[in-house]
């Protein structure tokens, strides 16, 4: 497959550069060369198992965190810059970096009002121009009625939207949330997250935001950045990334569908793919044909299920779980050949345990079916590849 690790931009429009950013902590490597451009305006949803580094690149920038390497680069301003072997270092402190940050906790000061809380950042300004812009800010996030209220007299909600509020008056050129959704009833989220990202795009702030929920990403981002052992593998926009991942830790981390394993063969010019579930070409140019032994991303919507099993339609394989969601009944199937044979025949060598299936039929446990693959948008990987 073809990295996609970084997207189209117009240089014009970008407003944060990063590049060959390398951290180290307790002589351990959280971020390596890391390479990433956002546009003004932007939000960005950064995923990855936990660990990868996600908050660290948030610390980094927001300056709460020392670079060993690489440059940051924020609206043509140089923020951090480090060399290797380099004594020379640009580090701005975090208070001038028009950064602003929300922690998942909110991090809000529960002696003040709220009134009191979103003036925090902007003493500096004249107790009119405070006023006004504290007025702007309780209006626009429905506030208005709390403006004297304690924190703890708010629900989790509201006390996010104070949060906001604070970040949002100094007027920052960049604004960093880490999992700020992770706190709040499930029942209210999804309204939440569409309230804040129209607040976002009406004040036109340029956001990156911490989740490991793919499902916040698309509501919330424009673009999507997918890490691991700090390090970028994928960047583009949402959709994109989901239909097209660029490599197999990218669609297991996202859990795109389901893997089935295939035997990689060349004959006459022609590279085949075969599993227990029938052969498929690929294309010369694919990299997963450079291996024997590669895997098929099965989405659900690309398996064809059979349950009438006259004489010529053969089972490949039987139901092994069953649970029910408001997509219908939600099925884990396994081949029929799941036992390893001495010495390893092919099918037990492709031998799948994990098929996942939605479908408005009823089956039975160990109810044995039979499976096909719409031969459509088919995409192959290793599991090295990276």
């Amino acid at each position: 497959m073809t990295s996609l690790v970084t997207s189209t931009q117009d240089d014009t429009s970008i407003l944060l550069t990063i590049e060959k950013l390398s951290i180290k902590l307790q002589d351990k490597v959280i971020l390596s060369s890391l390479d990433l451009r956002l546009n003004e305006g932007d939000i960005l949803g950064l995923v990855g198992a936990s660990g990868c580094g996600k908050t660290t690149l948030l610390n980094t920038i927001a300056g709460f965190v020392k670079v060993n390497e690489g440059t940051i680069t924020l609206d043509g301003r140089i923020l951090n810059s480090k060399l290797a072997n380099n004594k020379d270092e640009i580090n701005l402190p975090a208070e001038q970096r028009q950064v602003g940050m929300i922690f998942q906790d909110y991090a809000l000061f529960p002696h003040l009002t709220v009134k009191e809380n979103i003036a925090f950042g902007i003493a500096k300004l004249s107790k009119a121009k405070q006023t006004q812009q504290i007025d702007q800010l309780l209006h626009i996030l429905k506030l208005t009625d709390y403006r004297d209220s304690y924190i703890h007299q708010l629900s989790g909600g509201q006390q996010q939207r104070v949060a906001i509020a604070r970040a949002l008056a100094p007027k920052p050129k960049l604004l960093l949330l880490d999992e700020p959704f992770s706190n709040i009833d499930a029942r209210l989220r999804n309204e939440l997250m569409v309230e804040i990202r129209l607040l976002l795009k009406e004040f036109k702030t340029t956001a990156i935001f911490v989740t490991h929920n793919k499902d916040e990403v698309f509501t919330f981002a424009d673009k999507m950045a997918v890490m691991s052992q700090g390090q970028l593998l994928q960047f583009d926009q949402p959709s994109i990334v989901c239909q097209q991942p660029n490599s197999y830790q990218v669609a297991d981390f996202l859990q795109l569908g389901s893997w089935l394993p295939c035997a990689v063969t060349t004959s006459l010019n022609t590279i085949l793919a075969t599993s227990l579930l029938g052969e498929f070409e690929l294309a010369s140019e694919s990299a997963a044909a450079q291996q024997a032994l590669t895997y098929l991303l099965v989405k659900p919507s690309q398996l064809i299920l059979t349950t009438d099993l006259a004489e010529n339609i053969i089972a490949n394989a039987q139901v092994e779980y069953i649970s029910m969601t408001e997509q219908g009944y939600h099925y884990h199937l396994q081949s029929l050949d799941t036992l390893p044979t001495d010495p390893p025949t092919q099918a037990s060598h492709l031998a799948f345990t994990k098929l996942s299936l939605y479908s408005d039929n009823i089956l039975n446990l160990k109810q044995k079916v039979r499976l096909d693959i719409k031969q459509e948008n088919l995409l192959f990987f290793n599991k090295s590849m990276a």
